[in-house]
């Protein structure tokens, strides 16, 4: 590996922990960054010259902390620090580092760092520009290619993010045990929030989205290092593996989208498939289960499943009726009715959609999937009718394209719609 090579690997891993320790610090999120970048700079300088520190973190937490307090005391007009040279030897300063940042330190700072990220004083768009920018470190620029919206634009929704939690007075203290507890689940949504933009991107977005997953499933990972006991992260975890694992073949040469059912199982990483399938064994072996367990034993049933018509269709429905339970929903609903479908037969399965007209009147998938069912029991116009209310909700051009297909179907004289 070449020397850029581990020192960006180790920037990126160390990131998080460093960052988190000098919020603590100086209390302040724009200084707290702008002393990692300074220690990153200095680690590029100092790395490849003296190799690697024992501990990558503990050694930017000690210069970062170093060069943070010389920018306080140049603003404040006092004293400056002894030189670089001074401050920069650090082989004595580094162990006594190492030997107080141990694994208690790294998980509240992390943990304090990510809390604030996801202040409920912030909007969830802003919620996941700032986990973006302070947890993951990617650039503006990169965030704002990833939704799609103007560098400037994003810039201004992190500086606002930034502004609302210096307004809120956030605490920086240490969270305590039952602050971890209550603002875990809103953490862990955060995390799939980013996921889920990533995962829903169409086509042509999905080169630059698709980079959000990846992050999202490290995130999850540094919450599963925190919380190496707690079955809800390891669901929220293997569900993330086990959906992006179907990347490569959800959509066909033409950026078509294409169906769980039709797609091509030989694509589907088995790496990834198998680090969730065993995350949520272990998960389950709990049994204290949550919403994205059971999502994610939904998910594996159908990683498990080697063909379409292997499914545990029967499975998917017991499943979906927990969900229900636990995160009553009328898209969890829906969803549910795509199972009973497979199992019951479309008639029943319209039977659970047509209640949700009311709440799902403005989503794609409510008109698509009751546009299917009615197809299926023969229905023409009724179905037809469905897929025009849903074309003209699509979200994207790949979603409006699969209808039409559904549409022209319908339009063909001679096959008799069963």
């Amino acid at each position: 590996m070449s020397d850029m090579a581990w020192i960006d690997a180790a920037l990126t891993s160390a990131r998080p922990q460093a960052v988190g320790a000098l919020l603590r610090y100086f209390r302040d999120l724009d200084t707290a960054e702008e002393a990692y970048q300074d220690a990153c700079l200095r680690a590029l300088k100092s790395w490849p010259q003296n190799g690697p520190p024992r501990d990558p973190a503990a050694w930017l937490i000690m210069v970062g902390r170093n060069v943070g307090i010389d920018g306080v005391r140049r603003r404040s007009r006092q004293e400056a620090l002894p030189s670089e040279e001074a401050i920069s030897d650090l082989d004595d300063a580094e162990s006594a580092a190492v030997d107080r940042v141990d694994e208690s330190d790294y998980r509240d700072d992390v943990l304090r760092l990510l809390f604030i990220c996801c202040h409920p004083e912030l909007p969830a768009t802003q919620q996941i520009a700032l986990a973006l920018r302070i947890v993951s470190g990617l650039s503006v620029k990169q965030i704002a290619r990833a939704f799609l919206v103007g560098e400037a634009a994003m810039e201004q929704r992190i500086t606002r993010a930034k502004a609302r939690i210096a307004k809120a007075e956030v605490p920086f203290e240490t969270p305590g045990a039952v602050e971890r507890s209550e603002r875990l689940g809103a953490v862990a949504a955060m995390v799939y929030l980013i996921f889920n933009e990533g995962y829903s991107a169409s086509f042509d977005a999905v080169q630059a989205k698709a980079p959000l997953c990846e992050e999202a499933i490290r995130l999850g990972r540094l919450l599963l290092r925190l919380f190496k006991a707690e079955p809800e992260i390891m669901g929220l975890v293997a569900l993330m593996l086990l959906q992006h694992s179907r990347a490569p073949a959800r959509f066909d040469a033409e950026g078509q989208v294409v169906l769980l059912e039709d797609q091509d199982r030989s694509l589907w990483n088995r790496k990834l498939i198998n680090e969730g399938l065993a995350l949520i064994d272990k998960a389950m072996r709990h049994r204290r289960r949550g919403p994205y367990q059971v999502q994610a034993a939904i998910a594996a049933l159908h990683a498990r499943a080697e063909r379409p018509q292997d499914t545990d269709w029967a499975q998917i429905d017991l499943l979906y009726g927990a969900l229900e339970e636990l995160q009553p929903s009328p898209v969890v609903t829906l969803n549910r009715a795509v199972a009973v479908s497979k199992v019951r037969g479309p008639e029943a399965a319209l039977a659970m959609v047509e209640p949700l007209a009311g709440p799902l009147a403005g989503y794609f998938h409510f008109h698509g999937l009751k546009g299917g069912l009615l197809m299926q029991l023969g229905r023409a116009d009724e179905a037809r009718e469905a897929f025009n209310r849903a074309i003209a909700l699509a979200n994207t051009a790949a979603e409006a394209a699969h209808i039409r297909m559904h549409l022209d179907r319908l339009a063909e004289p001679q096959r008799q719609v069963r």
